[in-house]
């Protein structure tokens, strides 16, 4: 199961990935909005840091008007790493390496094809483990010194 949320500014580029993803036949949770009305973003990155970080959900996206502001909130989640993302490399190392479990996207930034490439990216690639694995855990170390 995918969580996926925006705010308002990520809204119609939210309503393009989840009609992607239905067709991908990939199951998602929507954490709002649910309107184009202006919200705010912490609550919808917090959300779906929430769902991923409890295992209610696999992995998350969240989108906003650049992808910055939500994705703070996310990695405010403990046992979240969100990666913004604007680029297809950028999306395959953010799981290849990084083990990844949400993507941000900028709505504002992106056009609707790109953004859905960069989906499939982060969806199709799988965290190649190894020396990359004790990175991870070095940075979920991080969160316990805080």
């Amino acid at each position: 199961m995918l969580a996926i949320g925006s705010d308002h500014g990520g809204y119609e580029l939210k309503q393009a990935v989840m009609k992607h993803l239905a067709e991908r036949g990939v199951e998602y949770r929507d954490y709002g909005t649910y309107s184009p009305e202006s919200c705010d973003y912490p609550d919808y990155g917090e959300a779906v840091g929430r769902a991923v970080a409890s295992g209610e959900c696999e992995r998350g996206i969240v989108i906003c008007g650049t992808g910055i502001g939500i994705s703070m909130a996310a990695n405010k989640v403990r046992g979240v790493r969100c990666a913004l993302c604007g680029d297809c490399y950028s999306a395959q190392m953010s799981r290849e390496h990084n083990d990844a479990n949400v993507l941000a996207l900028g709505a504002r930034v992106l056009g609707e094809g790109l953004a859905l490439k960069i989906v499939d990216t982060y969806l199709d690639t799988a965290f190649a483990g190894g020396r990359h694995a004790r990175r991870v855990a070095k940075i979920m170390a991080i969160e316990d010194k805080a």
